[in-house]
């Protein structure tokens, strides 16, 4: 095992995740809908009304893994939930546990507030994160879809 830390995301760190971010665009093959920059992450962390958070994982004093999350809602338990946006750590660096910290911090920090739910998505082609987090414990539900507006489709949608 490598050692690694990780802790909350400082306004120093935002070039290094829109760096990481970058790179999982690639991964994804959805760097053409790519439209981050320093200047646009950094309010929506760290201004006057934060809207997610984030977690940075470290080897060596280098920041190379990220989880980007926000506070959701589940109305039938009741209770706020845990959403993770992304969680993406550099290919050189799997395999170290910084992936398995990130989540297990992330976990923390759901029963730490009460949260009811801690979900993510992961893209169904991606075997290799779909068996780690079933190996984590976490169920991939098949039944649900992702629903969503956007572009010139949320523009046409508004009355």
């Amino acid at each position: 095992m490598i050692a690694y830390t990780t802790r909350a995301a400082e306004p120093r760190d935002i070039p290094a995740i829109v760096s990481l971010i970058e790179e999982l665009a690639a991964f994804e093959n959805l760097s053409h809908t790519l439209a981050l920059t320093a200047e646009k992450l950094g309010p929506f962390l760290f201004g006057p009304k934060p809207v997610i958070e984030a977690l940075v994982g470290e080897i060596d004093g280098e920041v190379v893994g990220y989880a980007l999350f926000f506070t959701n809602f589940s109305s039938f338990l009741a209770k706020p939930g845990l959403y993770l946006e992304d969680l993406f750590v550099r290919h050189a660096h799997r395999r170290s546990g910084l992936g398995k910290g990130l989540l297990t911090r992330l976990a923390e920090i759901a029963v730490e507030r009460d949260y009811g739910r801690f979900e993510w998505t992961v893209l169904d082609w991606n075997e290799d994160a779909i068996r780690f987090y079933e190996k984590l414990g976490a169920s991939v539900l098949p039944e649900w879809r992702i629903c969503r507006l956007s572009g010139d489709a949320l523009e046409r949608f508004r009355p």
